[in-house]
């Protein structure tokens, strides 16, 4: 029988350190590639709170843009029209995406999978078509555009090189990933996993199965709303394709190339995947979508659960070796 041996404390501390360490080490080491690594953390942090919802949770949703699509045009229009005070402005994204994510919830958390899924879709659908038709608000089609968003702390004004951006992206990203990772391995986060492992067994012991599944998907929007008012505040524009369906599909590919379930799956995914689909497109402006198809299926082919699933492998065969 191969024995299993699991990381110590200390040195999963050592490695998250590293890790967070290296993104913030791309700020000297790749300057030219700020705005990207700036989006790479965003897109992380939108995965990590879809994962919250379908990894932890496993309430299985794939409109997950309308939260982040709704963040954004919220941010976005406090900027555009006179406030860009940048932490208020992903406070109000937190608060709005919150009370917008428990009001569905109640469609979303009482149905099957399947009508989670149609449910889920129409939503992200219908907003995306009232973004569209309330053009003279939102910009349509053309994007919301004209917003000024206000020095960090009134001290760092954002640049063209995407210093500010970055720090600003980085400081927020890391402070909602140490949010996330304190209420997953709270008692709410423990009865998420027991209720995704087995629903029944939970109802059976007494737990608030569907309140539970509520605030969880509703803590999951509000994430990903303070994504998206990132995202907006950093590039300082909103674009329709933001709240679209295609959004929603392109943050679950990132989650499932990472791995669900896993704490980190979602920033692993979005690096490789946000880097992977910049070198393509820079080596073949043409065709490049076709090999990001090969690449992400090869890379679901070979690893099962993920990439954090194959490192997580590696581990124990490692360890079993000694």
């Amino acid at each position: 029988m191969t024995k299993t041996l699991l990381l110590s404390p200390q040195r999963l501390r050592v490695a998250e350190v590293l890790f967070w360490a290296a993104l913030a080490g791309s700020f000297f080491l790749l300057p030219d590639h700020l705005t990207l690594m700036s989006q790479v953390l965003i897109f992380g942090l939108f995965a990590v709170s879809l994962d919250m919802a379908l990894g932890y949770a496993g309430i299985l949703t794939v409109g997950h843009a309308a939260f982040f699509g709704a963040g954004a045009y919220t941010a976005g229009l406090l900027a555009r029209h006179g406030w860009g005070e940048p932490f208020s402005g992903l406070l109000a994204a937190l608060l709005l995406c919150a009370a917008l994510g428990y009001a569905l919830s109640y469609l979303v958390v009482r149905g099957s999978d399947l009508a989670r899924l149609m449910i889920t879709i129409g939503v992200c659908v219908l907003l995306a078509e009232l973004v569209n038709r309330l053009s003279g608000i939102t910009g349509g089609t053309d994007g919301l555009q004209g917003m000024q968003v206000w020095p960090v702390l009134g001290l760092f004004e954002f640049d063209l090189f995407g210093r500010t951006a970055f720090g600003y992206a980085f400081v927020v990203v890391l402070a909602m990933f140490l949010l996330v990772r304190l209420v997953l391995r709270s008692p709410f986060g423990l009865a998420l996993r027991g209720i995704h492992d087995s629903r029944k067994r939970m109802l059976a012991v007494g737990s608030p199965v569907d309140a539970r599944l509520r605030m969880a998907y509703a803590f999951s929007a509000a994430v990903a709303g303070v994504a998206g008012a990132l995202l907006a505040q950093t590039t300082q524009f909103v674009g329709i394709e933001s709240i679209g369906f295609n959004r929603s599909a392109e943050v679950l590919i990132i989650l499932v190339l990472g791995g669900t379930g896993r704490l980190y799956g979602g920033m692993v995914g979005a690096i490789v995947y946000m880097l992977v689909h910049d070198w393509f497109a820079d080596m073949n402006p043409q065709y490049w979508m076709f090999w990001l198809g090969i690449f992400l299926i090869a890379a679901v082919m070979l690893g099962r659960g993920g990439i954090m699933g194959v490192l997580s492998r590696r581990v124990r065969v490692q360890e079993s070796g000694r």
